[in-house]
């Protein structure tokens, strides 16, 4: 007979394998892969918890770790880039005004980034990366506006503005 001890161990160590596989980009490979120390030499510390430990900025005010993102009230052309590797990610085009307090996009620059489930939270969320760098941008949700009924739900802090 199993004792209580052993069940308890054995299944919280059953769950954090399981968490570790669907969380963090260490057994998928990227063109730009660089050390968590090098990762901080080129991000800002707001940028680095976002892109590479997948924290989420605060909604409406777009901040995290006393950083902010002016992007939420970007309204001119261009192309939102990962901040992480200047990869294009959205068109200017695309971007909407979700009512959600983070920068929305109905679709997503062909290719240039990657999705897989996240089940972090109380249920399952599609999370969204660059496909370059493997920076975490945001998630994927099926409420969006026509014509790809999708909101990419983007942080702020992920994400780089050029102007056409």
């Amino acid at each position: 007979m199993i004792s209580r001890r052993t069940f308890l161990a054995s299944s919280a160590a059953a769950v954090g394998a399981a968490s570790l596989s669907l969380r963090g980009n260490a057994a998928e490979s990227f063109e730009i892969m660089l050390t968590d120390a090098e990762w901080r030499t080129r991000l800002t510390p707001a940028q680095f918890a976002v892109l590479r430990k997948e924290d989420t900025e605060r909604p409406f005010s777009n901040s995290l770790l006393g950083e902010a993102s002016p992007l939420l009230a970007e309204s001119r052309d261009g192309t939102y880039n990962c901040a992480g590797c200047d990869l294009p990610v959205y068109r200017a085009s695309t971007k909407f005004d979700s009512g959600t307090g983070w920068p929305s996009f109905f679709r997503a620059i062909n290719g240039n980034v990657r999705n897989r489930r996240d089940r972090s939270l109380f249920g399952t969320r599609i999370e969204e990366h660059c496909r370059r760098c493997g920076g975490h941008l945001g998630h994927v949700f099926n409420d969006g506006p026509e014509p790809t009924g999708k909101r990419h739900c983007i942080n702020g802090l992920a994400l780089t503005f050029t102007a056409a």
